[in-house]
C-alpha cells in the first residue's frame, strides 16, 4: 500500500533526524552545566561574538530545513504519481452522520450507504493492484475521510470536491473514521473499506448492478 509506505518512510526519517536534533542539543546543555558551571575554575570567556561557530550553526540548521523539505515534497510526489492504468473511480459523499459511496464503472451507479448506527455500517470495496481515485464532498458541514491503517487522510466539504488516488496491494478490511469533529454523532460516523482481489470487486459491481438508487449494497 503506497500511501502506507510513504508515510512510514517519511515519519520514520523525520523521527530520528529530530530525535538526533534533540539528543545534540541535550549533550551541549549538559556540557554547558556540568564542565562550564561556576566553581570549575573555568573563567568566562572575553568574546562577545562567535562567527564562525555562528554560521556552522546556520550552515547545520539550514541544511536540515532544506533536506526536511526537498525529501518531504519528494515522497508527496512519489505519493501521488499519475496513474498507469484508468483508475476506478468511486463518488464518496459525507452526511450527518454517515457516508455513500458511488461506485461509477458501471452504466447505472453501484450506491452503498447505511445509516452508520451499531452494526449498519456502509462497507467501501475496492480491488486491489488497481489505482482508485476517489472524489469527496459533503452533503452538510465538513466532515473527513479517515483510515488510520491505510494511513490516509482527506476533508470533505460542502460544495467542493477533493479528490486523490490510493493503490492498495493486499486484501483485507479496515475500518474507516470521520476526523473532523461535525456534530454530537460523530463519534458513530464509521464504515469499513474492503479490498478484494480484481476479479471479485468485478463481480461485486455485477451482483449490484441493478441496486436501486439510494439503496444499500454490502
Amino acid at each position: 500500500m503506497n500511501t502506507r509506505h510513504v508515510f512510514g518512510t517519511v515519519f520514520t526519517i523525520e523521527s530520528v533526524i529530530a530525535a538526533a536534533v534533540f539528543a545534540v542539543i541535550l549533550a551541549l546543555l549538559f556540557f554547558a552545566v556540568v564542565f562550564r558551571r561556576a566553581g570549575t575554575g573555568r573563567m568566562p570567556s572575553g568574546r562577545l561574538e562567535r562567527p564562525r561557530l555562528e554560521k556552522v550553526y546556520v550552515a547545520a540548521l539550514a541544511a536540515v530545513a532544506v533536506f526536511l523539505v526537498a525529501y518531504t515534497a519528494w515522497q508527496n510526489h512519489e505519493e501521488h504519481k499519475p496513474a498507469h492504468r484508468t483508475p476506478v473511480r468511486i463518488d464518496v459523499t459525507a452526511f450527518q452522520w454517515c457516508w455513500t459511496f458511488a461506485h461509477q464503472q458501471t452504466r447505472k451507479p453501484v450506491e452503498v450507504t447505511a445509516t452508520c448506527s451499531g452494526a449498519a455500517l456502509p462497507t467501501l470495496v475496492i480491488p486491489t493492484g488497481r489505482p482508485v481515485t476517489f472524489r469527496l464532498t459533503s452533503r452538510d458541514v465538513i466532515h473527513s475521510l479517515w483510515v488510520p491503517r491505510l494511513r490516509y487522510k482527506m476533508d470533505a466539504f460542502p460544495d467542493h470536491v477533493n479528490a486523490f488516488t490510493l493503490f492498495v496491494d493486499r486484501e483485507g478490511r479496515w475500518i474507516g473514521r470521520c476526523a473532523e469533529f461535525c456534530g454530537y454523532r460523530h463519534h458513530t460516523m464509521d464504515f469499513w473499506i474492503k479490498a478484494v482481489s480484481p476479479e471479485e470487486y468485478d463481480t461485486w459491481l455485477a451482483d449490484h448492478g441493478g441496486a436501486a438508487s439510494g439503496g444499500t449494497a454490502v
